[in-house]
């Protein structure tokens, strides 16, 4: 037999013998421990893929040196031969985008499909040869990427990493309660910062690792709360509907970017046809005035673009109808340089021209939350920044699990004994969690699930209610 483990100990050793406020700090601390055993490994695949997706701009630069360097001349091949040799190498294969590259020493990238293949060819703007390809199915980054966005599984991924995102605001809010310092009979002279602020280094193992988990958390929790609120408007549920919000309340594009009449027939998202920044997703596509004109070549195109002031990381996605438009869209590491044109196929007239200055707050504060959120907006400094809080999240979450772990007892989930009182005395609580589920339906959800099951099985089959301690 293994040594006995002793009981779950109480995280703040300082709680308050009130019994009102006893009852409320036990609940809390109950359902930061079950958020925070049910979600930890989520947060942690999260802060780990994050992590490393923070410095997709350097891993990539390495991996695939060979495709995005080339030595500058004196001389360019049009991007219309460029783009001829191409279609002569996959015949079959429909040309998508474009991207000149934003440096003299940058490949030109075509982008195309072939069957339900999409690959992006690398092409010498000097030389004209073709430097190689590489599948989108194949690039790392993107993988990490969607690792991080939805697991890999599609759209249950992305419901379930969101519910994880939502939960981690209720796991600070509660985790900031049992924190916060509740003894208020010390006096000045005896009151120390130790384990509030820094850890207690000779109190034992028992509270050191309480102080591993607290101390750090409360440190990283402004972080933590800002990349989790940055990285919700891209989720598939909350984000779409904020988005829509965001768009229908004014907060989107104003009509003053039209040149002449927004389109009001068949509406088609800017997200539907390029890679836009946020703001510009929901921005209503307009249609070239078909004529007997040829579509203009592509240098034609990048000629509007720096007559407009593009920034030079744009990509141009090509109208695959003859009532399409050349949709330009730059999504460079600054929010203040995002930029998407419309430019009439035909004519080079520009449709539609939105700006960052163009922005609502709302789409403004998006922007700016999405560039800082990927480390994009101010370097290496962001970076290593977003990079610490990311490890944060991590050591946080281990040594929560791991505090679990120590603390629980052999048999049972050492869960916190759930408090024997009504619902009176919970209402500051229950007032809290009732707004969350309001502003994040998921959390919501969950919670009437949880509510349904505690109901229906916990408190009806005693050996999981005494399992759950409820």
């Amino acid at each position: 037999m293994g040594k006995k483990k002793t009981p779950a100990a109480k995280p703040n050793e300082n709680q308050s013998a009130n019994p009102s406020s006893a009852a409320l700090y036990k609940t809390v601390w109950r359902w930061h421990f079950y958020a925070g055993i049910m979600f930890a490994p989520f947060l942690i695949i999260l802060a780990v893929t994050g992590s490393v997706y923070l410095f997709k701009p350097q891993i990539e630069q390495a991996l695939y040196r060979d495709f995005y360097t080339v030595t500058p001349q004196s001389e360019r091949v049009t991007p219309s031969k460029l783009v001829g040799q191409v279609k002569e190498l996959y015949p079959d294969a429909t040309i998508t985008k474009y991207r000149p590259g934003e440096s003299d020493s940058r490949s030109t990238e075509i982008s195309l499909t072939s069957g339900s293949e999409s690959m992006t060819v690398f092409m010498d703007p000097y030389t004209g040869e073709k430097m190689g390809e590489l599948k989108d199915k194949d690039r790392i980054m993107d993988k990490i990427e969607e690792f991080h966005g939805e697991l890999m599984v599609g759209t249950i991924g992305d419901r379930i990493v969101e519910l994880a995102a939502c939960w981690a605001i209720v796991l600070i809010i509660t985790g900031l309660f049992l924190w916060f310092p509740k003894n208020k009979n010390k006096s000045k002279k005896k009151r120390s910062l130790a384990g509030i602020l820094y850890p207690r280094l000779g109190k034992g193992k028992q509270i050191l690792r309480r102080d591993l988990h607290a101390v750090p958390a409360f440190w990283i929790a402004a972080g933590m709360l800002f990349l989790v609120m940055t990285g919700l408007p891209w989720s598939g549920l909350w984000g779409s509907n904020f988005q829509t919000m965001a768009t229908n309340t004014g907060a989107g594009y104003p009509p003053s970017i039209w040149s002449g009449s927004a389109p009001s027939s068949h509406v088609v998202r800017t997200k539907e046809v390029a890679e836009v920044p946020w703001a510009a997703e929901n921005l209503e596509v307009p249609n070239s005035t078909i004529s007997d004109f040829m579509p203009l070549p592509i240098e034609d195109v990048m000629y509007v673009a720096r007559s407009e002031g593009m920034h030079p990381s744009y990509t141009i996605s090509i109208p695959q109808q003859a009532g399409g438009v050349y949709t330009l869209s730059a999504y460079p590491p600054k929010a203040q340089d995002e930029a998407t044109l419309h430019i009439d196929q035909y004519s080079g007239a520009v449709l539609a021209d939105y700006r960052y200055d163009h922005y609502g707050f709302v789409g403004k504060a998006v922007a700016l939350g999405i560039t800082l959120h990927k480390g994009t907006q101010f370097g290496i400094v962001n970076q290593i920044f977003s990079l610490l809080i990311c490890l944060g999240i991590i050591l946080i979450a281990v040594s929560g699990l791991y505090l679990w772990w120590k603390r629980k007892p052999d048999h049972g989930l050492g869960a916190p004994k759930a408090p024997e009182t009504g619902a009176k005395s919970m209402r500051l609580f229950l007032l809290v969690l009732i707004s969350l589920g309001i502003l994040f339906p998921l959390v919501g959800l969950s919670l009437i699930i949880v509510w349904i099951i505690d109901s229906v099985i916990v408190r009806k089959i005693l050996a999981i209610k005494a399992f759950l301690n409820a």
